[in-house]
């Protein structure tokens, strides 16, 4: 492991998404118990936690055993393939059937799965699966939630093979993987059966405003394991800690009074932010923007353009760059 992945790996890890990974799986979309029929969703609401309950016991058979929880449960521990046959979907994926529960299959665990965002192509994929009988894995089981969640693409890998690889990756090592499923938290990255994380403060040092700016479903990386969750199955990675933080040599690659290039990232009442380079933005305050008096900031500079700017301080430490345009005093 290089010295710097070391030194970043001292950041702690991002917080969990347990509940955000189950709303992203059920996607507030449409329910069906049999295609290509189209229900009436005006009566579910959402919750303020960002799920829909209404929806969520729809996935969950009310005869359901304890016996047949205990025996999925058996089925997960031996790290079997099961077959199912589809019984039904909404947006976010597949609704299977189990004895006397129900599960969810997200479309991101699909094989051969369109990676488009078209809504009616993603639904039509869906609804020709409906009545299919797929070979599955369970990926994740919570009877007190009532959650079974399965997975197309964890059937591929070898019997013991997600075991093998949650056992032996540990903190520090460098994973590959594709990308499956792209959220508003982050990127899920699948890699061999197993799937990780990547929240999105770990995608780039820069800001991010959604994973689909960096990302894109089915792409190939390599990604830095921060935290590895045995007990829960759960894998977080990184994309940034492959690479230093331009922060922390900041003060040894510019210097006070240097004329650079930037591009304008975001402007505000207070003045602009622009891209140094990426993960290292400045800040020109409105004060340093122009001569004379203008309305606001945006009448000076606007978003995507390239400037001229001098460095008027440097602070690695906080992770601050001011930046002035006016290019002599």
């Amino acid at each position: 492991m290089s010295t710097d992945l070391q030194r970043h790996d001292l950041k702690p890890a991002p917080p969990t998404v347990d509940e955000g990974y189950w709303a992203a799986l059920l996607n507030e979309g449409e329910y069906a118990k049999s295609a290509p029929a189209e229900p009436d969703m005006s009566h579910f609401r959402p919750d303020e936690d960002g799920l829909n309950r209404d929806l969520e016991l729809n996935f969950v058979d009310s005869y359901a055993t304890e016996a047949d929880w205990q025996a999925i449960a058996r089925v997960n521990d031996n790290d079997e393939v099961i077959e199912l046959k589809v019984i039904g979907y909404n947006r976010g994926g597949l609704l299977v059937e189990w004895r006397s529960l129900r599960g969810f299959v997200p479309a991101s665990q699909l094989i051969n799965f369109p990676s488009t965002q078209n809504s009616v192509f993603r639904r039509n994929a869906l609804v020709e699966r409906v009545g299919q009988v797929l070979r599955l894995r369970v990926i994740e089981l919570n009877a007190e939630k009532s959650r079974l969640i399965l997975s197309e693409r964890a059937a591929q890998a070898e019997p013991g093979g997600r075991a093998y690889l949650l056992n032996r990756l540990k903190p520090g090592d460098t994973v590959g993987g594709h990308v499956t499923n792209l959220c508003d938290f982050g990127a899920f990255v699948d890699l061999g059966g197993l799937e990780g994380l990547i929240h999105i403060s770990e995608l780039s040092w820069g800001r991010v405003g959604h994973p689909t700016s960096l990302l894109e479903r089915g792409q190939e990386i390599q990604a830095y394991v921060l935290e590895v969750d045995r007990e829960a199955g759960r894998i977080a990675l990184s994309l940034k800690r492959l690479r230093p933080d331009p922060w922390q040599t900041v003060n040894d690659r510019y210097r006070l009074g240097q004329t650079i290039e930037a591009v304008i990232t975001n402007v505000v009442d207070f003045g602009a932010f622009a891209c140094v380079e990426e993960g290292l933005e400045g800040l020109i305050h409105v004060s340093e923007m122009a001569e004379g008096h203008f309305l606001h900031p945006r009448n000076v500079v606007s978003e995507g353009q390239r400037i001229k700017a001098r460095i008027l301080s440097i602070n690695g430490q906080a992770r601050r760059l001011g930046l002035s345009l006016r290019l002599y005093d």
